[in-house]
């Protein structure tokens, strides 16, 4: 996002208007105007202020009214603070506290040291919108018993769950499993240095990450929208790559282009199999909700008993209003 630039971010149907302003800093304020209820988000940035379309009535990042400018009738400037939230940027991502807004520096975030400091690994993004609830999104990407939808790409293939570990807030996973094993990448992964035969994945809620041995490594940050939409960020990160067909190491500012069209030939088609199937998933659950379930993965049955304690926990202590947003 550039600056001058705005734009909507929903989370559980909480509109949050994200703009960016003239100094580089991003703010994130309540995404309507107090006057006539507009999205700011179709609205504009003027310096590092974020106006209404319609009366041009001006916030502040922090949320404040600080220009109206037409006339007032004779009344002060209306004392107008609508709700703001933190914001972070790291590796790629705006990071969003809809939190009480003095925890937020004590809430940790993922850290992915890998992708910082002199030499950061090549890393990869991509994002999709899906028809789906998160909770299923999180069971896809951590359930290898779906090597079938991928037979083209073959991402993972004979799949052995060989640990399931819960640990507090942590759903830990470990599968033997062939992973590259599709028609492209199985030339650029260094098997000689990276062992392709297992792979380990935690559900660290709220977000998913997998390892294959320190070398090929991926977090999923889930966004909720609503009940039935979710907006998925894919963030994967690699030590090296091989040369094809050579015993050499790919040179660092040749993987940055290679990755690139890998996102284009098989990340995001892959991926997209992946919103197919939950967006099937969710229809399907929308019909037969109340069928008996015949899931045989141990792994999903504490993917989801975690989800559900989580939401439970939040309806036991969210504030009446905060309910009602969710409701």
């Amino acid at each position: 996002m550039r600056p001058g630039q705005v734009m909507e971010v929903v989370f559980w149907r909480r509109s949050v208007a994200l703009f960016r302003g003239q100094d580089g800093v991003l703010r994130a304020v309540e995404n309507r105007c107090a006057h006539r209820q507009l999205k700011l988000s179709i609205g504009r940035v003027e310096d590092c202020q974020i106006v209404c379309p319609y009366h041009g009535w001006t916030y502040d990042g922090g949320g404040k009214l600080c220009k109206v400018p037409h006339e007032l009738f004779g009344k002060p400037l209306p004392n107008i603070t609508l709700r703001h939230y933190p914001v972070r940027e790291r590796y790629g991502l705006v990071w969003i506290f809809f939190g009480e807004a003095a925890r937020a520096d004590s809430v940790a975030m993922p850290e992915i040291p890998e992708l910082e400091g002199p030499k950061p690994w090549a890393k990869l993004l991509v994002d999709f919108t899906w028809k789906a609830h998160h909770s299923m999104i999180i069971d896809n990407v951590s359930d290898f018993t779906h090597a079938y939808l991928h037979r083209k790409f073959k991402p993972f293939t004979d799949s052995t769950l060989t640990d399931l570990r819960v640990e507090g807030d942590n759903v830990h996973v470990a599968y033997d499993t062939q992973v590259a094993a599709g028609p492209l990448m199985r030339y650029f992964v260094d098997r000689s240095r990276t062992n392709v035969n297992a792979m380990k994945l935690c559900y660290q809620y709220p977000y998913q990450w997998s390892d294959t041995d320190g070398k090929i490594k991926d977090w999923c940050f889930c966004l909720p929208i609503d009940e039935q939409t979710t907006r998925a960020f894919f963030l994967f990160y690699f030590d090296g790559f091989k040369i094809p067909f050579l015993p050499l190491k790919m040179p660092r500012q040749v993987m940055e282009p290679v990755l690139g069209i890998a996102k284009e030939a098989v990340f995001k088609p892959l991926l997209e199999e992946d919103g197919v199937a939950c967006e099937a998933e969710q229809v399907g659950y929308n019909e037969h909700w109340n069928a008996p379930i015949a899931e045989l993965n141990p792994a999903v049955h504490e993917f989801q008993a975690l989800t559900i304690r989580k939401w439970e926990s939040y309806l036991a202590s969210a504030p009446a209003g905060d309910l009602r947003s969710f409701g």
